[in-house]
């Protein structure tokens, strides 16, 4: 592994620009736990009475009242969005790339590279954010910010519902408030959502002749069209192109790119908490 930290090193230091792909893996690492004590802890009823054991899976419970919904929602997302500042892990990695020509991808809807001090000009923030809602009918692109209303949600909670009045409606049409998290066709792709789609496609487009170096760090095989397909694509069309993926689990890279990558089978916190890169910076 040392051996490959150090071309790694090399890679980051020498590269025209750095794309980082992040996958939900990242904020497992960082210390997200949306399973065991933290679900017990915060939603040992949906357990106890619904037999779920993590909060993803019991976002997908059929709830019978939007009161019983909101209950459940409102602190699921003050809990990952608003309760937790920047993570140490996310803020080793600002402090790797900030002098960086970078730019970032993720699937993750935490908002913890904004929280670590990332240019949001260089976020795309593919499949939505806890923080803002949008029209569950699809009805206009538009979407709000919520930190207002879930917290008042929260503090509002009783018997794991919130009060009739507290429910969020469209401003628009009337229709049901909802996460802008990318779950079906419905999902709004705001003004912001295509900023940040034309400013990754002309990133790439500036910097894809140069030494850029495509840096995945915990993406699995959820959604790989998203992030780790298009990289080995890019590293294998790219001439100067470099592929380095981090991820506990996944060990293989096609043969084609092969002499362009890196792959380490590893959890993230492994690496940053050597402080490897900070020695070599």
């Amino acid at each position: 592994m040392k051996e490959n930290l150090t071309k790694i090193r090399k890679l980051i230091n020498e590269a025209d620009a750095i794309v980082i792909g992040a996958g939900a893996g990242l904020s497992t690492a960082a210390g997200f736990e949306y399973s065991g004590k933290s679900f017990i802890d915060n939603f040992k009823y949906m357990h106890d009475a619904y037999g779920y054991t993590d909060m993803y899976s019991a976002g997908f419970h059929n709830f019978k009242t939007k009161e019983e919904y909101w209950g459940y929602w409102a602190r699921y997302i003050y809990l990952n969005r608003y309760k937790t500042g920047a993570l140490p892990l996310y803020e080793k990695l600002y402090q790797l790339v900030k002098d960086k020509n970078y730019f970032v991808l993720t699937t993750n809807v935490d908002h913890q590279f904004q929280k670590a001090g990332f240019d949001k000009n260089r976020l795309f923030y593919m499949q939505g954010d806890y923080g803002l809602f949008q029209c569950s009918k699809h009805c206009h692109n538009k979407t709000y910010d919520n930190e207002e209303q879930i917290k008042n949600m929260v503090k509002n909670i009783v018997n794991y519902r919130i009060p009739i009045s507290l429910i969020p409606k469209c401003p628009i049409c009337g229709a049901p408030i909802v996460p802008n998290l990318r779950t079906d066709d419905s999902f709004v792709e705001d003004e912001g959502w295509h900023k940040a789609s034309k400013n990754y496609v002309k990133f790439l487009n500036d910097n894809k002749n140069k030494k850029i170096l495509f840096l995945e760090l915990g993406v699995g095989w959820n959604t790989p069209v998203i992030i780790k397909y298009p990289f080995i694509r890019m590293t294998y069309q790219f001439p100067n192109a470099n592929y380095v993926c981090i991820n506990k689990g996944y060990n293989q890279v096609p043969k084609e790119i092969k002499d362009k990558s890196i792959v380490l089978d590893i959890d993230i916190n492994n690496i940053f908490e050597t402080n490897f890169f900070d020695r070599f910076r």
